[in-house]
This record gives structure tokens, sequence and C-alpha cells, in this order.
């Protein structure tokens, strides 16, 4: 009887954990397509090559979740893993200091008021590294506590997901099963985080692969079937077809959690001296696609335009 009332307290806790959790739907209409932007539990996949603009953009997104309502922010808690090792504190602050700039010039607090909300915003944001699939399987673990316990946290950025993929791939041998195993369990994981505390997971992934074969549904990328890959890839391109490197590599267990995909490209030249960075978003919920381009400032993203 006791483990029984136990377990409907603990019901009742998530139900009110789930409907405290902050929305992301309105994160960034110039990204994500109207209605269709994040909602609690979704998956948004960041993909392209290097020095596309993915982690600008993962950025410009965490900015506007930990600032404050009254400066045009979300004030949700986000989390970021970084496997890479490329998370810049100093770049996300100057950016952030820029998205403040103006409000900050209307205040006539003190000199040290600008400095206290930025610290205020980052207090928001907690970030981990990890440097094996392994040590991610386990933060994901260690996490789940915080997101349990928390329900101000809303967002949890892993910058990337594929960054242990040629690793993992050498450590288990000739075996598929095997090479995809670590990104399985922590996709499994992933996967029962956002149902059970309806958190956003925001993860990008390189296009490491450029050769692929003239046949839109075949690629060179080891997957762990080429029939997953033919469905996944068609499961994107319903709307229209897609550019070589877009294709989906990583483990099947991935692609099936995936609700969004954002493919970043940059152009060859400059426009106005200025690197032109493009996206265009896709979701499992909608046919179409939502492209916008973007400049990458002092202050951060700028974008170009909005279709």
């Amino acid at each position: 009887m006791t483990a029984r009332v136990r377990m409907a307290e603990n019901g009742a806790q998530l139900v009110s954990r789930l409907e405290g959790r902050p929305s992301l739907r309105d994160i960034e209409p110039n990204i994500f397509p109207v209605d269709s932007g994040p909602r609690q539990g979704d998956v948004v996949e960041f993909h392209g090559m290097e020095g596309a603009g993915k982690t600008e953009t993962l950025y410009h997104l965490i900015i506007r979740c930990i600032m404050p309502v009254q400066n045009g922010g979300l004030e949700v808690g986000v989390v970021f893993i970084d496997t890479d090792y490329h998370f810049d504190m100093l770049r996300l602050v100057s950016a952030l200091e820029g998205r403040l700039a103006e409000d900050l010039k209307e205040s006539d607090g003190s000199e040290n008021e600008p400095e206290e909300r930025v610290r205020s915003c980052l207090r928001r944001l907690s970030v981990v590294h990890c440097n094996s699939s392994v040590q991610l399987l386990l933060t994901l673990h260690y996490l789940e506590n915080t997101f349990s316990s928390q329900p101000s946290v809303g967002l949890l950025v892993i910058d990337s997901i594929s960054a242990f993929y040629w690793v993992d791939r050498f450590s288990g041998g000739e075996s598929t099963v095997c090479q995809e195993a670590n990104l399985r369990k922590c996709t499994e994981l992933l996967d029962r985080l956002r149902r059970n505390y309806g958190i956003v997971v925001f993860a990008t992934t390189h296009a490491i692969m450029r050769n692929y074969g003239s046949d839109p549904g075949v690629s060179d990328v080891p997957c762990s079937s080429s029939s997953s890959l033919l469905s996944s890839s068609h499961r994107w391109r319903s709307a229209e077809s897609a550019t070589d490197f877009d294709k989906p590599y990583l483990c099947r267990a991935w692609q099936r959690i995936v609700t969004h995909r954002m493919l970043f490209t940059k152009s060859p030249v400059s426009k106005d001296h200025k690197q032109v960075f493009s996206t265009a978003c896709t979701s499992i919920m909608t046919k179409g696609v939502k492209r916008c381009s973007f400049h990458v400032m002092e202050d951060g993203i700028k974008f170009v335009c909005d279709k």
C-alpha cells in the first residue's frame, strides 16, 4: 500500500512539473515555421558543416531563453553539454550584452546594474563538458534529477551529439550494433527524459561525409541499415529535395526521436563584406520549409530575411 501511495504521489508531482515546464514555441519565429516551434518533448537537430553557423545560432537561442521576460526573453533554464570543447563563454556573454544593451541604455540604475543583469541571466545556464560517449551517457543519467526537481529548466543543448561518432565506430570493431551502442543508449535515455519531463532538446550534428551517390536515398555514410537510411531520408524530403550533405547518418534510434531538422549552409562569397549564413528548418508536423538568412555580428546573429 505504501508503495502504491508513493507511486501516486510521484505521478501527481510529475504532472505538476510538466504543467509548470516553460514553453519554447515562440523562441524564434525567424527560424521555426509558424505554429511549429519546439513544444515540450521536441528534439531539434542542427545539421551542417563546420563553420556554418550552428553554434552561433545556439548561442542566439540560449540567450533568448535565459533573458528576462521584460527584455524579450523567456526566463527558461538551460543545460548546455559541450562535447566538442568549443563552448565560448566570452562569446556568449558578448552577444548577451549586445542583446541587453538597448534596454540598459534606458536604465537609470547604477554602473553595476548592467553586470548584475548579465549575471542574473547566466544563473539560468549550466555548462557541462563530456569527452566520450560513455561520459555523455553518465551525464544524462545525472541530469535526470535536475530535470525532475527544477521545472524552470526547459532546454537541453548538446553540441554535438555526433562528436564521438568516429571513436565509437573504431571501438566497435566490425559490428554496427557495437559501434552504435553508446549513442543508442544515450538516445534511449534522451527519449525518456523528454517524454517524462517535457524538456526540449537541441543537438548539433556535423556533416562529416560529403561524397554521396547520385541516388537521393543512398549514402556512403554508415548507418544501421540502408533501408533505415532510406526511410529517414524520405521522411525529411517530403516537401522538396535537399542538398547532398544533409543525409542522416546517426543511428536509427536517434532518427526516430528527431522532430525538427535545421540544415545550415553559408554562402561562398560575402555580401556587403559580411558572410551570409542560411538555415532551412523542416518539421514532422509540417510539409513546408522555413528558410532564413543571417549575419554573425559582434553582438550575435542578425537576420537579413524572413520568409
